[in-house]
């Protein structure tokens, strides 16, 4: 039985940080056990594991006399979320330019032609990606060879970023600009230059960071 509740607990967990990735439940709304248990046709106890398991993984706070609700970023959260972002993205690239084969580097510049298409239909929207397998960041990172950046990576706080862009949605796209950052970073992988690649890529997350954090200390309202 103890079994049986680890797994729904598992699926519950799964299905509600997948609604708040996709914005189907939004930053501040409040996941209440007694609804979410309905929903569900479970118990309030995996229901409960659940929601400690997304406050855990930063999806979720806990809000004292009020409950669960979905994690706002503000903006000492998202400096700090690309602070760490500056330091393990630019490892990665290094270790990318050490440990990329010619296949892989060839496969990469296939991955931003496909991002160009969407880039040149929207020149004035983000570049946002999914946190997934196609997307830039996470492939350079699984090209580290270091599966610890990785799973810091893509299992912690691309997820936290993904929450954050969906809570600031109306900011203004660099994604042309971000595209050529990408090409020059993988020029640099390729030529197996490690110190330009780690460059690159530290001065890429830092121009993201100065583009976005006045549009989140403003609301999104700066053009």
């Amino acid at each position: 039985m103890q079994e049986i509740a680890r797994l729904s607990a598992a699926s519950i967990t799964a299905s509600l940080k997948d609604e708040i990735l996709a914005g189907q439940l939004l930053p501040g709304q409040r996941l209440g056990e007694v609804a979410l248990a309905e929903r569900f046709s479970v118990s309030r106890g995996p229901v409960r594991e659940a929601l400690r398991s997304l406050v855990d993984a930063q999806l979720a706070t806990l809000v004292p006399n009020v409950g669960v609700r979905v994690r706002e970023i503000g903006f000492a959260d998202a400096q700090a979320l690309y602070e760490l972002r500056e330091g393990l993205e630019s490892e990665a690239a290094r270790l990318a330019a050490r440990r990329a084969t010619v296949g892989q580097t060839e496969q990469l510049r296939l991955l931003l032609d496909g991002h160009a298409v969407s880039v040149t239909a929207h020149p004035a929207g983000a570049y946002l990606q999914s946190g997934s397998d196609t997307d830039f960041h996470v492939v350079v990172a699984a090209l580290s060879g270091n599966p610890m950046i990785l799973r810091l990576l893509s299992e912690e706080l691309y997820p936290q970023l993904v929450l954050m862009r969906r809570q600031h949605q109306n900011v203004q796209g660099r994604g042309q600009t971000a595209l050529m950052e990408h090409r020059r970073i993988v020029d640099a992988i390729a030529d197996r230059d490690e110190e330009v690649a780690a460059l690159l890529m530290r001065r890429h997350i830092r121009n993201s960071w100065l583009s976005l954090a006045p549009q989140i200390e403003n609301g999104g309202e700066t053009k």
